[in-house]
C-alpha cells in the first residue's frame, strides 16, 4: 500500500544509536561525558585567550572563534540526544529538526572555513615573517572570520530553501541520533533532484574549496620550512603548524568517514556511528590538541585554574 503524502507534518522519529534499551544508560552516560568535556574545554580555551594579554595575537584570536564554533556545532545535537535517552522518547518535532539540521550545516561550514583561515594565518607567519604583524591587523582578521561567517550562512540559507519545498509522509523514522540532511532528504516523498543538486554545491563549497585552500598553504609552508638552514628553525617553524595539521587531518578524515560509511548499502547504522567522531569526538579533542604541546595555552590555563606557573 502506498502512503500518502502529508506535507502538514508535524514531528519525526529520531532512531538514535541504538534500540536497545540496556545500552541506552551507557550511552547517555558517554555522551553527556563527551559533551560536558567539549564545553569546558572549549570554554578554558576561551578564557585562557580573552584572558591573557600574551595570547591576544591573530593565530590564538582564530583558535578562540574555533573553540566557541565547536561548543554551537556540539551542542545543536548532543542535547536533544540526552534529553530522548532520558524521556525515553524518540521523537522530534518538524520544526526543532528542521532548525537542527540547518544550525548544524552552518556551525560545521563555520568551522570549516575557520580552519582554512588558520592555514592562511600560518602561511603568512611562516612564509613572511616580518609582514606578518602588518599583514595580519586586526581589521583583517575580523574581516576573514566574518567572511567565513557570512559564506556560511549563504550556505545555510540555501539548503534551508529547498528542503522547505519537501514534502514527507507520516511516521517518519530517520535512523540517526540527529536530523542529519541526507536522512531527512532521503525520507521525502517528494522530488530531491534540487536538493542533491544543492547538496554536492555546498560540499564542494564548503570541503572542496577550503581543502584546496588548505593543501596550496601547507605547500607553501613546507616549501619555505625546507629553505630554513637550520634543523633547529625547521622544527620551531613546523611546530606552529602542527597542532592545525592534526586538527584538519581529523576534520576531513572523518569527513570522508562518513561519506564512505554513508555510501555503503546498509549504511544507516554505520553512518551515524561514524558521525559521532565528527560531531562529539573532533570538537572534544581540539582544546586538547591546542594545549598540550602549546607552552602559552598551557601557562594560561593554570593561571586560570590557580596552578602555580612555573
Amino acid at each position: 500500500m502506498e502512503a500518502d503524502n502529508d506535507t502538514g507534518i508535524s514531528e519525526f522519529l529520531l532512531l538514535g544509536l541504538s534500540e536497545e534499551p540496556e545500552l541506552q544508560n551507557i550511552i547517555f552516560g558517554l555522551f553527556l561525558c563527551m559533551y560536558l568535556i567539549t564545553v569546558l574545554g572549549n570554554l578554558l580555551i576561551i578564557l585562557a585567550v580573552s584572558s591573557d594579554s600574551h595570547l591576544h595575537t591573530p593565530m590564538y584570536f582564530f583558535l578562540a572563534t574555533l573553540s566557541f564554533a565547536d561548543i554551537c556545532f556540539t551542542s545543536t545535537t548532543i542535547p536533544k540526544m540526552l534529553w530522548n535517552i532520558q524521556t525515553q522518547s524518540q521523537v522530534i518535532t518538524y520544526a526543532g529538526c528542521l532548525t537542527q539540521m540547518y544550525f548544524f550545516i552552518l556551525f560545521g561550514g563555520w568551522d570549516d572555513f575557520l580552519l582554512t583561515v588558520m592555514a592562511y594565518d600560518r602561511i603568512v607567519a611562516i612564509c613572511h615573517p616580518l609582514h606578518y604583524t602588518a599583514t595580519m591587523n586586526p581589521q583583517l582578521c575580523g574581516l576573514l572570520v566574518l567572511v567565513s561567517w557570512v559564506i556560511s550562512v549563504l550556505n545555510f540559507l540555501l539548503q534551508s530553501l529547498t528542503v522547505l519545498r519537501l514534502s514527507f509522509r507520516a511516521n517518519v523514522e530517520i535512523p540517526h541520533f540527529f536530523c542529519e540532511f541526507n536522512q531527512v532528504v532521503g525520507q521525502a516523498c517528494s522530488e530531491t533532484f534540487l536538493n542533491d543538486m544543492v547538496m554536492y554545491f555546498g560540499i564542494l563549497l564548503l570541503g572542496g574549496a577550503p581543502l584546496a585552500g588548505i593543501l596550496y598553504s601547507y605547500s607553501k609552508i613546507v616549501s619555505s620550512i625546507r629553505r630554513i638552514s637550520s634543523a633547529q628553525g625547521r622544527y620551531k617553524a613546523f611546530s606552529t603548524c602542527a597542532s592545525h595539521l592534526s586538527v584538519v587531518s581529523l576534520f576531513y578524515c572523518t569527513g570522508l568517514g562518513v561519506y564512505l560509511s554513508s555510501a555503503a548499502p546498509q549504511s544507516s547504522h554505520s553512518s551515524a556511528v561514524a558521525s559521532v567522531m565528527y560531531t562529539v569526538v573532533m570538537p572534544m579533542l581540539n582544546p586538547f590538541i591546542y594545549s598540550l604541546r602549546n607552552r602559552d595555552i598551557k601557562r594560561a590555563l593554570k593561571r586560570i585554574t590557580g596552578v602555580p606557573v612555573t
